[in-house]
């Protein structure tokens, strides 16, 4: 069975990992002392006191490899993520010596360099033999090999939603054998996957010990039968997930938390809810936004000046938007438009060929010129650099019923760009479409996701065509 095979697996992965750690110091002394240096006796310790240190840096770096979960089963996820596994793992173990060492020890004649080419060696090697090792495993998964026998309980949405990716990643490694149900008729197919029977069917078929994973895919209806398969899974020793049935009502990846050992499942995850996230958000956006306006501020005195000849009116613009937490503030441009009572202006957005916009505020428009002086709004903390841009107060009453999780996109800051924006998604575009970017963005905000948007600003989304 896999499960059996997977400890032999795990215990041989970890007696390589120890190789691969012993032999990246030996040619890291080698490579520093042999190759490096010329004078190998002048400040330099013993070689078995280098080596000495093995005895602590081998089970050190093993123990650090299985708290980063470089040991977990991996078949779904992505390189990448072992990747970043194991380099978080070999930083912790060079700061680790770094401190043991020079500050435990005082042992100041220990090579510096040295743990530099075994941290880049250890990160290297081991990098790549686990890559190879993984493409080498998708292969004979792919053609049939190593597989795990999977059945599924319960016949729902997240019940087939799960059988498409399966069928859709051969290089994983799953075989479903069949799906029980109280209420589908045995013999019925969903591509290719047969209905087998009713629930019941477990006690008879968890006894053959011939599965190595049971999925429970419960309808919502059937919850009150949870406890019970769970309890029947669980007795059987075969090894069991859930795939919650709630996609209508959490449309995204929810994350938990543990209040003194009650899980609190949190139906949306953003993290700039984090105090920290908060903080350094803000001092980017106070910074950057500083260093805008003296970039700027040439141009904007010259679109000052073309605002002022192009007609009667004030140079800036400022509207009511509706910004974090659902607090309406003044969003300030430079306006683009002649003069409307508010009663006219509230009428709708501008349109291709709208007649209230001035020759200058065209250019403004296309150009994105006129969202120059929300760099103040930054400064105030009415919005962000990077974020949802801010809408009316009329509008965001009228999408809030008719787009589903419109409101979400007020949970950050506005932004003068977003990631919706740089996608081309702005002016009189889809709603719909805008959000589902929007939300994308809250859920997977980090402060590298930021400057990437900030970048294709630059370099693509000055010109708005979809500006009127």
């Amino acid at each position: 069975m896999i499960r059996d095979n997977q400890k032999v697996f795990n215990r041989l992965l970890v007696v390589i990992d120890a190789v691969i750690i012993a032999v990246s110091f030996i040619l890291a002394y080698l490579i520093k002392f042999n190759i490096m240096s010329k004078d190998v006796n002048v400040g330099v310790l013993p070689g078995k006191d280098y080596f000495k240190l093995l005895l602590f840096i081998i089970p050190g770096y093993i123990f650090l490899y299985y708290k980063n979960l470089v040991y977990i089963p991996r078949r779904t996820m992505a390189n990448k993520d072992e990747m970043v596994a194991i380099f978080k793992a070999n930083v912790m173990g060079v700061a680790a010596l770094i401190v043991v060492i020079y500050m435990v020890l005082k042992e100041i004649n220990f090579s510096r360099s040295l743990m530099v080419i075994f941290f880049g060696l250890n990160v290297s090697v081991t990098g790549l033999y686990r890559c190879l090792l993984r493409n080498t495993l998708k292969g004979m998964r792919s053609r049939g090999y190593n597989l795990k026998h999977v059945l599924l309980v319960g016949y729902s949405r997240a019940c087939e939603a799960y059988i498409n990716r399966i069928l859709d990643n051969p290089q994983w490694g799953y075989h479903i054998c069949g799906i029980l149900d109280e209420h589908i008729p045995a013999g019925t197919m969903y591509k290719g996957i047969k209905v087998l029977g009713t629930m019941g069917n477990l006690e008879y078929i968890l006894p053959e010990n011939k599965l190595d994973e049971i999925v429970v895919s419960l309808a919502l209806k059937d919850y009150e039968l949870l406890e019970s398969i769970v309890a029947m899974c669980e007795k059987s020793g075969v090894h069991t997930k859930f795939i919650p049935d709630y996609n209508s009502l959490i449309p995204t990846k929810p994350y938990t938390e543990d209040l003194l050992g009650l899980p609190i499942v949190n139906i949306r995850h953003v993290p700039l809810t984090n105090t920290g996230n908060m903080i350094l958000k803000r001092i980017v956006d106070v910074c950057g936004a500083l260093c805008a306006i003296i970039l700027t501020s040439p141009i904007m005195l010259l679109c000052a000046l073309l605002v002022k000849l192009s007609g009667p009116g004030p140079i800036i613009f400022k509207q009511e938007r509706v910004g974090l937490h659902n607090k309406p503030f003044y969003m300030y441009k430079f306006r683009t438009m002649k003069v409307q009572s508010q009663s006219e202006e509230k009428k709708a957005w501008t349109v291709r060929g709208d007649p209230r916009v001035t020759a200058v505020g065209k250019i403004l428009r296309c150009t994105s010129l006129d969202e120059l002086p929300q760099l103040f709004n930054i400064l105030k903390g009415d919005m962000s650099l990077v974020g949802p841009r801010p809408e009316r107060p009329l509008f965001v009453d009228k999408f809030k019923e008719e787009i589903p999780r419109y409101m979400v996109k007020h949970q950050v800051r506005p932004g003068l760009t977003g990631w919706a924006q740089v996608n081309g998604y702005r002016g009189d575009t889809s709603i719909k479409k805008r959000i589902n970017y929007d939300i994308f963005y809250i859920e997977n905000w980090t402060l590298g996701f930021d400057i990437k948007i900030l970048f294709m600003t630059f370099f693509t989304g000055f010109i708005n065509r979809n500006a009127y």
